[in-house]
């Protein structure tokens, strides 16, 4: 065939498609009008003009089974040129012929009817008498399968020409060209037939795809959970799983919803296509398939897992990109704090009351370190307060910062805590247990003095290139103090904190201490019974 008869072709078939876009409306008009009054006729009672009602509600589904067909058939293959007028009168005969019917019977009802007390009868037939004369008058016009493809200039009887060539300008034509393959993968079939197994799988082999087949819907989900693939071409009829059901089943298992699915069938109802999409069918393609679209569709479907794979690939690398961030801002930041910078709190101060601070410092670690090499020094702290965070995280405690061999605890802040007293002895009780077993494991014998101070305390996040979580306060400066005037491994406690601990705790009274700003204090060591 020419190209010039190709395109003349393709012309006539997109003419076609867009008489019956404009004639379904009317159409579907006329035949709902006659629905309502066949349906209030029934409702009223009124079963001496049912009959009559029954001609026009055949007539008006008639009409719109022809208009739905209307590129269907003979007509649809022909080509427009020689025989468009013949076409043309043809079609005007078929859609007249009910339409004249609904007309002449609808007049004879509105002679019957008028004088009847149903008003609303009367209105929607009067409705019906118009719709049905409006299209008959627009019938020759609407009609024209005579255009000519290269019409530029709108006019206004040459609307359907200018949408059919610029409806063919944009889409060009199909080059039927045996390689045209842009997608390849691994793709499943499954059909109870063996000869359409066969002959699918030989087409996608050809086409470079790597194919398994399979004849059943149990042996599809099999398959399915033993290997991997792109693509599954699935029957909807089969003897033991229908395609339905196997589509369900992939769509609620999580390895699986991602495989874009094509139904193939021979049962080419609306319906069931509608079923199948809803249920998560890429597409919906009836037996027998032209193989050029089947082609076109597998591409598509190849070409969109292809780009959702790779989403999901970078949806994964965010996530664990995420985590990480959020595990390393974890070793600086409170969970909390970090919840609230997330929702766009920019300043973030807060008080809290009855809070205990703890301060550590390692005895003679100066010079202890001036004998070690720097990589020792290094590695020994890093074990040692690695031992002091894990302890701090078991208790609820809050690590605050190290400065050099130091380290600053607190409990209730910024998460409230049962008993913050007695965590915070523990956590000092513990620190020095721990030292002792890392003392052990390096071969060293340092010490560890410890203060602690219970009171209010404000906490918050300071700096803009480095985030820093800190408590300030008068509780803050005593707890401080009172490690300087600590003794080794000894827990030296303010007498505010030793009026709150109870339990499996010993003090000690010690003298009273002068504190800067806050006179004599009395203290007590710490230790269990």
């Amino acid at each position: 065939m020419s190209i010039i008869g190709t395109d003349s072709a393709r012309a006539g078939r997109i003419r076609l498609a867009q008489l019956r876009q404009e004639l379904l409306s009317p159409v579907n008009a006329l035949l709902g009008y006659a629905e309502i009054v066949h349906e209030e006729a029934s409702r009223k009672g009124s079963p001496d003009i049912l009959p009559d009602l029954n001609r026009i509600l055949g007539a008006a589904r008639d009409l719109a089974g022809k208009v739905d067909r209307l590129v269907e058939g003979d007509r649809a293959k022909s080509s427009p040129g020689s025989a468009a007028a013949t076409q043309e009168q043809e079609l005007r005969h078929e859609l007249r012929t009910p339409l004249n019917a609904i007309k002449g019977y609808g007049e004879m009802l509105r002679e019957d009817v008028a004088h009847s007390s149903s008003d609303s009868l009367r209105a929607d037939l009067d409705r019906l008498l118009v719709a049905a004369a409006d299209l008959l008058l627009r019938l020759d016009r609407i009609v024209r399968f005579s255009v000519d493809v290269e019409e530029t200039r709108l006019a206004p009887d040459q609307t359907g020409a200018v949408i059919v060539s610029d409806l063919m300008r944009s889409l060009g034509p199909v080059r039927h060209e045996p390689n045209t393959v842009s997608e390849t993968g691994s793709i499943l079939v499954v059909d109870d037939i063996e000869a359409n197994r066969d002959l699918l799988s030989r087409r996608l082999t050809r086409d470079g795809h790597r194919v398994a087949s399979v004849p059943g819907g149990q042996q599809a989900l099999q398959a399915l959970a033993d290997d991997e693939f792109d693509l599954v071409l699935l029957d909807l009829m089969m003897p033991d799983i229908n395609g339905f059901d196997v589509l369900v089943r992939m769509k609620a298992d999580e390895r699986l919803r991602r495989i874009p699915v094509i139904m193939i069938t021979a049962l080419a109802e609306t319906e069931s296509a509608i079923r199948c999409i809803e249920a998560g069918a890429e597409d919906y393609l009836p037996k027998p398939f032209d193989p050029i679209l089947l082609r076109a569709r597998i591409n598509a479907c190849l070409h969109k897992k292809r780009w959702r794979d790779r989403e999901q690939k970078y949806l994964r690398r965010i996530e664990e990109e995420t985590a990480k961030f959020e595990r390393l801002l974890l070793t600086i930041l409170p969970r909390q704090v970090i919840g609230r910078l997330n929702q766009g709190e920019a300043m973030i101060a807060d008080r809290f009351e009855g809070v205990s601070v703890l301060f550590a410092d390692l005895v003679g670690f100066t010079q202890h370190s001036a004998r070690v090499t720097p990589a020792a020094m290094v590695e020994y702290l890093n074990r040692l307060f690695s031992e002091f965070d894990a302890l701090a995280r078991e208790l609820g405690v809050e690590k605050i910062k190290t400065i050099g061999d130091a380290y600053m605890a607190v409990a209730g802040v910024p998460d409230p805590n049962p008993d913050p007293f007695a965590a915070i002895a523990n956590m000092a009780l513990g620190m020095i247990d721990r030292l002792s077993r890392v003392n052990d494991y390096f071969g060293w014998s340092l010490q560890i003095r410890i203060g602690i101070h219970s009171g209010p305390v404000v906490a918050g996040i300071i700096g803009t290139h480095r985030f820093v979580y800190d408590v300030w306060g008068d509780t803050v400066n005593v707890a401080n103090r009172l490690e300087a005037y600590s003794l080794p491994n000894r827990i030296h406690v303010s007498q505010d904190t030793a009026r709150q601990l109870v339990g499996p705790f010993v003090l000690e009274p010690r003298r009273s201490i002068d504190v800067k700003g806050k006179g004599k204090l009395e203290t007590f060591f710490l230790s269990r019974i």
